[in-house]
């Protein structure tokens, strides 16, 4: 029996509702150091726990009149906001990937697409509660990157045993590296790992390390108390990048000259667990340096720090998941949605800024809805 689209449609909704539910709490407890299991959900002006009928996602919002039952209290807006959003892009990714043409690539077949779908969701539901986040308190969360981060790992690298590897190069469904990339992705991760030895042992310090700053509001105009020399903090992570650079070049080179070692990589690395990983391992490093070497760039020339290291997470984070070619893509497309808040502003006379990360969110959706069309155009540039 052939189930209708509209229970679909209907049960997952739902369970993206509910999921938003479970967001919320991320983003109410995370950055304040709470625990995201326990105590259970109660009223954060009176403390009284909330009941069960009371926390049905967009439901209990609406017969409660926006009000805490004890203490009549108002609830955020935000809670309604959230679970409704994630639902829609559950149900939105859903019909996308798998009832339209606009992403063949995906559509086209069902016995393994669950995957690419749980995994998008994944990123998607991550990134809705990082940008929350960032838009309150202006930080995003790293442990939420290294999640999404460790996932985009995970699902690269065992792809291949639930999805065709052929379908998988063909429609680029998941991160791949070619012996090239491959190897400058292992070298990049052997000099990160020098790098972090650096830091660890105290021959490296970290930027931006005074507790003043770490605990100052990023918000515009809002300075913190001790003033630091941006430049020489951005020095700073420039020789923490250069083992990164070093040995990825290294590596590139080394399995390029040398013979044997070619040969042997070359075979190694083709493996699809081995290929998946690090093809996402390097659009990771690729996200995460496209916007750090703007970070590096933009504070060195206008001597303020441009962009925070969140942001630089942020996409690392997504360039595991969706590759280094949409996330490069997504980088670029950012900009346009600063521009349309920016229009908005100044069309209705608002004054209120807002944190990069939204807009980083929305350029990653955007290249996630476009993906065969991007890969179409980059296979079309480079066949001549």
């Amino acid at each position: 029996m052939v189930v209708p689209d509209w229970i679909w449609l209907i049960f997952i909704f739902a369970f993206g509702c509910c999921i938003g539910s479970f967001l919320n709490v991320v983003i109410y407890r995370l950055p304040r150091d709470k625990s995201l299991i326990l105590p259970p959900s109660s009223c954060p002006a009176c403390g009284q726990r909330i009941r069960f009928y009371d926390n049905i996602p967009l439901i209990s919002w609406l017969i409660l009149g926006r009000r805490c039952r004890d203490c009549r209290a108002p609830i955020s807006p935000r809670y309604f906001v959230i679970e409704l959003l994630t639902g829609m892009v559950f149900v939105g990714l859903f019909w996308l990937y798998f009832r339209t043409n606009l992403s063949a690539g995906i559509g086209a077949f069902i016995r393994g697409g669950w995957l690419i779908y749980l995994l998008h969701l994944t990123l998607l539901a991550a990134f809705i509660a990082a940008s929350a986040i960032d838009l309150e308190l202006w930080v995003i969360p790293i442990s939420i990157c290294w999640l999404v981060t460790t996932v985009g790992l995970v699902a690269s690298a065992v792809a291949g045993y639930v999805i065709d590897p052929l379908m998988i190069r063909e429609f680029s469904l998941f991160p791949n590296a070619s012996a090239g990339t491959g190897a400058l992705a292992a070298g990049a991760a052997i000099g990160l790992a020098i790098s972090w030895i650096l830091l660890a042992s105290g021959l490296l310090k970290r930027s931006y390390e005074s507790e003043d700053y770490e605990h100052a509001p990023q918000e515009p105009n809002k300075c913190p108390q001790r003033q630091l020399n941006h430049r020489l903090e951005s020095c700073r992570e420039i020789i923490f990048l250069l083992p990164i650079l070093i040995c990825a070049a290294g590596a590139f080179w080394l399995t390029r000259e040398n013979e044997s070692v070619r040969a042997w990589w070359g075979s190694f690395s083709q493996h699809s667990v081995v290929a998946g990983f690090l093809g996402s391992l390097w659009g990771y490093f690729v996200g995460c340096g496209v916007v750090w070497a703007t970070r590096i760039f933009g504070t060195l020339a206008f001597g303020k720090e441009a962009m925070g290291l969140g942001d630089v997470h942020l996409m690392g984070a997504a360039g595991a998941v969706v590759g280094p070619l949409p996330v490069v893509v997504a980088f670029f497309i950012a900009p346009f949605f600063g521009l349309a808040w920016a229009g908005f502003q100044m069309f209705f006379k608002k004054t209120r800024q807002i944190p990069y990360g939204p807009f980083l969110s929305l350029g990653i959706f955007t290249v996630m809805i476009l993906h065969d069309r991007i890969f179409s155009y980059w296979n079309f540039i480079r066949t001549g």
